[in-house]
This record gives structure tokens, C-alpha cells and sequence, in this order.
């Protein structure tokens, strides 16, 4: 990942460079590539270089670089470069900033002392930048072994494991999502050891993939591609990776992260097989009457009690503190009465997952083995499992 360490040669050249730069851009480009960026700067840093933008200007376009040592994101725009160089700028001050300025031309010229000049119709600004040759060095994207991802698809993977990603520290290896790559498919699991996330996508044709290709993606990584992708008319993701660092290139800007090191559970042996017992609801209910009940269970476990008979589904809790509660959903249900408890939250997270609509299945085997939920598609492109641990109760 990107080291502070760089070579004295190379500090003396961008320092010059640094001092020269000036350019012009449209506010609207400059804006949509800083709100790009600014999510990876480090806000409360103890190396200041990391609150800021590099900006560097040659052939017609300004890049914008951001990083945290962790991940970067590096960016791109058309501008009128009269001098071509690099200097930084205090992020979010500049970000702010921008945002408060009318549409129009904006232009940057840096000046001595790594200050830097903005002006924009009667506004006239200047900041205090620090040394180009401060600024980490940010790894460059490879060209060996790209494979090139679906969009669409990865955005879908995404949304669909996050949540169930472990925020315990501790957890190291818990706390990214593992993404597989097969020539013919793409799949993403997430675990946090409660709860299980899995869905695949068949049907794919994937370059540069033989076999199984398994990636740890980090959390704030996937919460930034998300944010990318959500951003992005481009329809596929280029991926790439090496020893230390995952690579994602989407048009014109790159998200790079160190990786996750570190062995990532063996989630099949998890997965259920004999769930014999199922219900089918219609999310929309499901989640209604998780959503009412589950305002009187108890705060800190969440649970609430699924009981299965004949033909219906209760759903229940109760506290000493705020009382008690039951909702009944009629649905046919021919398989011997069960009784089981889970943490609600667990479950709204995934009837959020797949937007409420249709019907899910949960398959059980009984009250003291993982719960399943699916979507009730048969015609869906994609096989989506969330597995669930139950609760005492």
C-alpha cells in the first residue's frame, strides 16, 4: 500500500512542479469528482498530509487523488491546464468550499509557501496546502490478470452480504465480504457468526478466471464501491489484485484497498441440509409484524419467538420493561409445530436486503438448528441464502 518513503529525486521535481500549477474547470465537474473522493480522507489523522487532496494537472485533465493508508481513491476531469504540476489542498475545506460557489468556472493556481489560490466570479480564496512530496505514494493499477466484473452484478452481491459483515475488531478475518470468482459465475458470502449471507450469480463469462479465484474484500471497501457504483453509467467494474492490494477501476476513477489477510471461515460447512420444515410468507407481512413485535422485545438480545402450527405463523415477544406482544400470519403449514427464537434485527435485515416484495421461504429443521430465508423466484438470475442462528428463549 502507499508508503511515505519516497525517493528524494522525485520530492524535488514535484516540489517544483507543485509550484506551478494552474488550471480552470467547471465547478460541476470539480464538485462531482471531490464528493467522489472526499468519503476515503482521514478526518481525525495524526499524519496531516491525509486530510488532503493531491491534485495534479497535465494534458487537459486534473487527477484527485485521496487516501487513508489503507484504501485510495484516485480521480479524474477535464480542465484547462495553463501550467501543468501538483500540489495538495485541505480536503474537506476545499470540498466545503466548492460546494458553496455558484456554477462556473473555477481556477486553481498554486503559489509559494504550497499555498493555493481558488477564484471563482468575485470569490477569491486562498488555503493553506502542504508539500506535494509529503503525500503517499498510491499503487498503480496493473494490467496483468484484469477480469473484468459486471456492474450491475457486483452492486446486486453487495447490498445483499453487507450487513452481515462482523464489526468486532477482533474479528479480523470477519470483517470483509469473500468474493468468488468462477469463469461461469461470480458468488460473495458474509458471516459475523451469527448470521450468514450467500448469493450467486450463474451464468456469468468472466476473462482471467481458471478455477476458484477467492478474494477478502474489506468492509469499507465494499461500502465504497457502493457508493462508486451507485454513481457510475459504466456497466463494468475492471478488477485486479496483487500481493498487498485489491484493485477495482470503474471509468475513470480507481478504488484501491490493502487486503484482509487471514483465512476466511469454511462457510459451506454451515450451510443447512436438512431443513425438512418450511413456511412460505409474503416478505411485505413478514416484516410488518417483526417490525410491530419486535418494538417490545427485549433491547439488548432483540428476539423474538416464530412459532410454526397448523397453518399459521406466530411471531411474539415480551419484555419486563415495555410488555408484550404477538402477531398471527395465516399460511399454509402441514409439518409438526415448532417453536424457535431469533434476533429480529437479523431478520429486518434481510427483509430490507431484498426490497419486501414477493414471498420468502424459511426452512427449519428444529428449534435449536440454523434457520434458512430465501426468496420464493424460481426465475431469478440469482441463488441468494441467509442462514440463521437461533436463539435461546
Amino acid at each position: 500500500m502507499p508508503s511515505l518513503d519516497l525517493e528524494q529525486e522525485k520530492s524535488s521535481q514535484a516540489a517544483a512542479h507543485g509550484s506551478a500549477l494552474e488550471i480552470s474547470i467547471s465547478r460541476q465537474d470539480l464538485l462531482r469528482e471531490l464528493t467522489a473522493t472526499q468519503s476515503v480522507v482521514e478526518r481525525k489523522t495524526t499524519i496531516p498530509i491525509l486530510s488532503n487532496f493531491l491534485v495534479e494537472a497535465e494534458d487537459g485533465r486534473i487527477n484527485i487523488t485521496a487516501t487513508d493508508l489503507d484504501q485510495s481513491i484516485r480521480t479524474s476531469a477535464e480542465a484547462k491546464v495553463k501550467k501543468p504540476g501538483a500540489c495538495t489542498i485541505p480536503a474537506r475545506k476545499l470540498y466545503d468550499y466548492i460546494k458553496l460557489l455558484s456554477d462556473g468556472d473555477i481556477s486553481i493556481k498554486s503559489m509559494e509557501n504550497h499555498w493555493v489560490q481558488i477564484r471563482s466570479g468575485r470569490s477569491n480564496t486562498k488555503m493553506v496546502g502542504m508539500a506535494r512530496a509529503n503525500f503517499p505514494q498510491v499503487p498503480e493499477f496493473p494490467d496483468a490478470s484484469v477480469t473484468s466484473i459486471p456492474a450491475a452484478s457486483l452492486r446486486n452481491l453487495i447490498a445483499k452480504t453487507i450487513f452481515s459483515i462482523s464489526n468486532e475488531e477482533s474479528r479480523y478475518t470477519l470483517n470483509g465480504a469473500l468474493l468468488i470468482l468462477k469463469a461461469e459465475s461470480i458468488a460473495m458470502v458474509a458471516t459475523d457468526g451469527h448470521r450468514l449471507a450467500h448469493i450467486e450469480k450463474t451464468g456469468e463469462t468472466l476473462s482471467n478466471v481458471s478455477g476458484e479465484r477467492k478474494t477478502l474484500i474489506p468492509r469499507k471497501t465494499l461500502s465504497e464501491l457502493q457508493s462508486l457504483l451507485s454513481n457510475t453509467d459504466s456497466e463494468s467494474v475492471e478488477f485486479a489484485d496483487d500481493d498487498h492490494t485489491l484493485f477495482f477501476r470503474i471509468g475513470h476513477r480507481v478504488l484501491t484497498s490493502r487486503k484482509l489477510t487471514g483465512q476466511f471461515p469454511n462457510y459451506e460447512a454451515v450451510m443447512p441440509r436438512d431443513n425438512n420444515k418450511f413456511v412460505l410468507v409474503r416478505s411485505e407481512d413478514l416484516m410488518g409484524s417483526i417490525q410491530r413485535v419486535a418494538q417490545f422485545a427485549d433491547e439488548r438480545s432483540g428476539a423474538v419467538k416464530v412459532r410454526l402450527e397448523q397453518n399459521e405463523m406466530k411471531i411474539s415477544s415480551s419484555s419486563t420493561e415495555s410488555g408484550e406482544s404477538e402477531d398471527t400470519i395465516e399460511t399454509p403449514y402441514s409439518f409438526d409445530p415448532l417453536m424457535v427464537g431469533f434476533n429480529s434485527a437479523y431478520l429486518i435485515d434481510f427483509l430490507k436486503a431484498i426490497g419486501n416484495a414477493g414471498e420468502v421461504r424459511l426452512e427449519f429443521k428444529d428449534a435449536q438448528s440454523a434457520g434458512q430465508i430465501r426468496p420464493e423466484d424460481p426465475e431469478s438470475e440469482y441463488k441468494y441464502r441467509y442462514i440463521i442462528m437461533p436463539m435461546r428463549i
